[in-house]
């Protein structure tokens, strides 16, 4: 994890231009919204990168943290939400710490196929105990085994196209093939599961989960999954 940490940390070539970064994280935060249960609700958006559009979920929720492992993000964030009573940055440690049964909703987005097995367990574990017994888990962009590079390319062009970056994500997604990233990729992999695979991973953590119909984000070849804290459970 520790070498994904500090590529995001870094000035990185994922995003192609001003208008992909605007726009991807716009949609993350409108899908996310769609989740917030009421206006007193206080969520968790963890791994959530530059988040730049935080403050159309804190508009629908109580109070929103945001966390991410990358020094340099949770600094940006810190800065751009300087101010706002309604949204705390957080890094994991203090999110650990938090108080249990404090949150009612808890993302995580693209996050998961950076993280070994363990830590994913170790992490759903965390937010079953974080979690109000009337709470709920939404795990985003979980990459499945059929999932490719070609697939991810082709996903982000579809979106350019509709959004208006086209060329750029052709530049770009040339600039990525040769980046640290694509190293990256090939060297540690990435953790891929079925929906099998990841209904059972929250299972054993204590949740009753199932698929979302569609995806946070722009690629609907990857998968969401919605979890609630089960009736019984080992947490």
């Amino acid at each position: 994890m520790g070498d994904w940490i500090a590529f995001w940390d870094s000035d990185n070539p994922i995003y192609v231009d001003a208008r992909h970064r605007d726009v991807h994280y716009r949609t993350v935060a409108d899908d996310i919204r769609a989740y917030v249960p009421g206006p007193d609700a206080v969520v968790l958006d963890y791994g959530c990168g530059e988040a730049l559009h935080a403050d159309r979920v804190a508009a629908v929720a109580g109070r929103l943290l945001l966390s991410d492992a990358a020094p340099t993000v949770r600094q940006h964030l810190a800065a751009r939400f300087a101010g706002r009573d309604d949204i705390t940055v957080y890094d994991p440690a203090a999110v650990a710490a938090l108080p249990d049964r404090s949150l009612d909703l808890i993302v995580m987005v693209s996050v998961a196929q950076y993280l070994s097995r363990e830590a994913l367990d170790d992490l759903l574990r965390l937010f079953r105990r974080l979690l109000r017994e009337d709470g709920r888990l939404v795990l985003a962009d979980v990459v499945p085994p059929d999932a490719s590079p070609l697939t991810d390319a082709a996903a982000l062009l579809r979106f350019a196209a509709r959004h208006g970056f086209l060329f750029a994500a052709i530049k770009g997604l040339m600039r990525t093939a040769l980046s640290d990233y694509r190293k990256l990729r090939t060297s540690l992999g990435l953790s891929l599961y079925t929906e099998a695979d990841m209904r059972a991973c929250l299972a054993a953590a204590g949740f009753e989960a199932s698929r979302a119909p569609r995806n946070v984000g722009h690629n609907h070849a990857r998968m969401t999954f919605v979890a609630f804290p089960a009736a019984t459970s080992p947490a």
